[in-house]
């Protein structure tokens, strides 16, 4: 979930929709929004992992979004029933920081985005931050499950 542990500059995603969508790709100019996505949802860095793993189970969501990092659900619940986390341990103790370096460029994935160029995004990333243009919220969080859902769904 090293997702957005990659960010490149901002664009003008409708611009970049036209120049890379269309009938030539795949995906038949299909942009993120079009995967119908739930909402993503954040916990406070001082929740008890007992709440964010029942919380995240609930939504069949595998990874928790923070502004600064992620939560792996999978790999919490793994912890803590080998006794290694503690079910009052608070999520902060568990959470993967992205890289936010010169280094490792931001990616903006917003409703907008081409889901041709989703895909080449998740080659590299086990999930995306769908986040609105100037990246203060995030919507959603895609995975390649998500994309292969739209291609079984759609007939791809």
């Amino acid at each position: 979930m090293a997702a957005l542990a990659s960010m490149q500059t901002p664009i003008n995603s409708s611009l970049h929709a036209l120049s890379l969508g269309g009938d030539s790709d795949k995906y038949k100019g299909a942009v993120v929004e079009d995967l119908q996505l739930p909402p993503a949802f954040s916990l406070p860095l001082s929740e008890p992992i007992s709440g964010a793993i029942e919380l995240a189970y609930e939504r069949d969501f595998s990874h928790i979004p923070k502004p600064v990092g992620y939560v792996d659900v999978a790999q919490l619940k793994e912890k803590w029933e080998a006794g290694e986390a503690d079910p009052t341990d608070k999520v902060s103790q568990y959470m993967t920081k992205f890289l936010r370096t010169a280094s490792y460029p931001y990616t903006v994935i917003t409703p907008l985005t081409p889901l041709v160029d989703l895909e080449q995004f998740l080659q590299t990333h086990l999930f995306a931050l769908v986040t609105d243009t100037s990246r203060k919220f995030v919507l959603a969080v895609a995975t390649q499950q998500d994309l292969n859902s739209f291609v079984s769904r759609r007939g791809i």
